[in-house]
């Protein structure tokens, strides 16, 4: 038998047990470039750990659809994991509390154009998961030579279904 989640929108004070939501809301901190170009400054806790160093990937990942089964989360013990589409189609970003080594019940955020997510270290998250082709995100996060992955199984998978 499933369990069911609903989606819910993408907010920062919902996100932010789990990690930051990067938007460009609200006014500017800075205006710059000649008065051109309003800055957002430092919207992201990145945190890459001892033995590794920033790097920026370019992930294409195929979309889904809900409802969507979620029968695995993972997490990076070792960093955070930041996800900036490439593309202004929405994304579903699953995440769990920890629950003493294991995910807690998972809720399931859904993107608006122009959101990003920035994962704190140690956050179980379900899989890259875009709801519109083309799938690309850059990817910030950390590389390096030791293990930065944990996946864990639920024994009963989740169904994600929108909320609308």
């Amino acid at each position: 038998m499933t369990q069911s989640i609903l989606t819910e929108p993408l907010t920062a004070g919902a996100f932010a047990p789990f990690g930051d939501v990067l938007d460009a809301s609200g006014a500017p901190d800075k205006i710059i470039n000649q008065g051109l170009c309003g800055r957002f400054h430092d919207r992201a806790a990145l945190d890459f750990g001892q033995g590794g160093r920033a790097g920026i990937s370019i992930f294409d990942a195929v979309p889904r659809q809900l409802p969507y089964q979620l029968d695995m989360v993972e997490r990076h013990p070792e960093s955070s994991q930041a996800f900036i589409p490439m593309c202004l189609g929405p994304f579903l970003v699953i995440v769990a509390p920890d629950a003493a080594g294991k995910p807690g019940l998972p809720r399931a955020f859904l993107s608006a154009a122009g959101q990003a997510v920035n994962l704190h270290r140690g956050v179980w998250h379900g899989v890259l998961t875009p709801l519109a082709a083309p799938g690309l995100f850059a990817v910030i996060d950390r590389i390096g030579d030791t293990p930065n992955l944990e996946e864990y199984w639920f024994e009963t998978p989740y169904v994600v279904d929108s909320s609308i």
